[in-house]
């Protein structure tokens, strides 16, 4: 069978190509190994993790209710209610995108695809082609190569978990790493987070990883730096014992969970078939145009190792056919000034340059304005959590080339104040601006 677009994998890359190419009336497809649709995002990623962490954030406001004149205890927790309710809203969206697809008329073709050539893809016993192929399978959690590492889980495996770990160990500094071990621990798991490093979330501006740090350490995590895990063993109880450089040894733990990384799923697809280029790693390369080294083969999302996020593949796809398929010929994404929030606890929002960054680029021409503060909520509040933001401008007329914002509500504040950093906004169209009081944010409009 023929089709104007082929998309391997049915997450947000994938399924956005496939959408808005069928907009356009194209015959279009998508390629699905697994039985539930939407990719990483909705079934063991952004999704369900922010459910967890609205638990974890009523947890914590519980905590909170004595000092507001609420007389309230805390008689249990249901991890596995909590799942259940999780478990039935993923359901709904998986049949949501069965029904979709139908309605749009873009088939759905179930299995693992593989190149037969650029233009050929064979799936079971049948094969199809088309005009053009996306290839956007997304990734898989790292595991590492060490004894007893098959102990573990990944943050895949943490969304299979139907009990509570009471003592759980995350080894990792990225996103996933810090959202897990915030999760567990506002909701009650003794956590541990191992940090090869002095610190984790290396990519972020210093503000936001030196105050979520410090937050999560007064929050009761236990994070112990320029520690790397050695060895896993099984102790006769069940529980792990996890053998760690410098002697350390933590015995008793319920769950460890990797978050080290993940690898992109293109080690089986054939791409010397199809002659597509891809690096040592198996992340495939492309032009702005989301182009591999083959024209009609393209790639979208985290297989291309640009912004790793569900928005970035969503956007990079339905631009996409917005350029082959409606006469855009100019149509891509800017990869520039992507936001992006990270579900913390404290909650973080960020987008544009670091300090760091911004000073290796532009010099002395950068002024930084920043503020730290304790936000109205948790003034009255018996568990304090630290606010703070910085802007970061560039020049004379002191363009706003970042902000970094990490305190309640950092994840809703963002969006507004990235269209305005997106389109060129100055330190003194910030300063233009009416606060609105009393709100957190309106500290990004009155710095000085």
């Amino acid at each position: 069978m023929h089709y104007d677009l082929l998309a391997i994998g049915a997450g947000s890359g994938g399924l956005s190509a496939a959408e808005r190419a069928a907009e356009y009336g194209k015959k279009t497809a998508v390629i699905e190994a697994n039985n539930n649709l939407g990719g990483t995002c909705v079934n063991v990623g952004c999704v369900p993790k922010k459910v967890m962490w609205f638990g974890a954030h009523l947890a914590d406001a519980i905590k909170d209710l004595p000092a507001y004149g609420f007389d309230v205890s805390l008689k249990s927790f249901s991890w596995g209610k909590l799942v259940e309710s999780r478990e039935s809203y993923i359901k709904g969206i998986n049949d949501w995108y069965i029904n979709y697809l139908k309605d749009s008329n873009i088939d759905l073709i179930q299995g693992y695809a593989r190149f037969i050539d650029a233009k050929t893809l064979q799936v079971g016993e049948q094969t199809y082609t088309a005009d053009h192929i996306v290839v956007s399978p997304g990734g898989y959690p790292i595991v590492p190569d060490l004894p007893g590492a098959e102990y573990g889980i990944t943050s895949d495996g943490f969304f299979e978990l139907t009990e509570q770990p009471k003592r759980a160990v995350v080894v990792g500094a990225g996103y996933i790493a810090v959202e897990l071990a915030g999760v567990l621990n506002s909701l009650g798991s003794e956590v541990s987070m191992l940090l090869r490093r002095d610190h984790f979330l290396g990519a972020f501006d210093c503000l936001l990883r030196d105050t979520l740090m410090e937050e999560m350490s007064n929050a009761g995590v236990n994070l112990m730096t320029q520690v790397s895990v050695q060895s896993v063993e099984k102790q006769d109880n069940g529980q792990l014992k996890i053998h760690c450089n410098n002697g350390i040894v933590l015995e008793d733990v319920d769950s460890l969970i990797w978050a080290i990384g993940r690898a992109p799923n293109t080690q089986n697809l054939n791409l010397a078939s199809a002659g597509v280029h891809h690096d040592e790693q198996g992340f495939i390369p492309t032009d702005e145009f989301q182009v591999t080294n083959v024209d009609q083969v393209y790639a979208i999302g985290d297989v291309t190792n640009r912004a790793p996020l569900t928005p970035v593949a969503i956007a990079a796809g339905r631009r996409l056919s917005d350029r082959l398929f409606n006469h855009q010929p100019e149509r891509k994404l800017d990869y520039e000034n992507i936001p992006t929030v990270m579900f913390s606890h404290p909650p973080i929002g960020t987008i544009g340059l670091t300090e760091e960054q911004a000073r290796a680029e532009h010099g002395d021409a950068v002024k930084i304005y920043q503020t730290s503060f304790t936000a109205m909520y948790h003034a009255i509040a018996d568990h304090p959590q630290r606010t703070a933001m910085k802007l970061v401008c560039v020049g004379a007329d002191e363009k706003v080339v970042g902000c970094h914002i990490i305190g309640m509500g950092a994840d809703e504040m963002l969006q507004g104040f990235a269209v305005a950093i997106k389109m060129g906004a100055t330190k003194k169209d910030f300063d233009n601006t009416v606060a609105i009081h009393p709100t957190s944010s309106e500290e990004l409009v009155t710095m000085r």
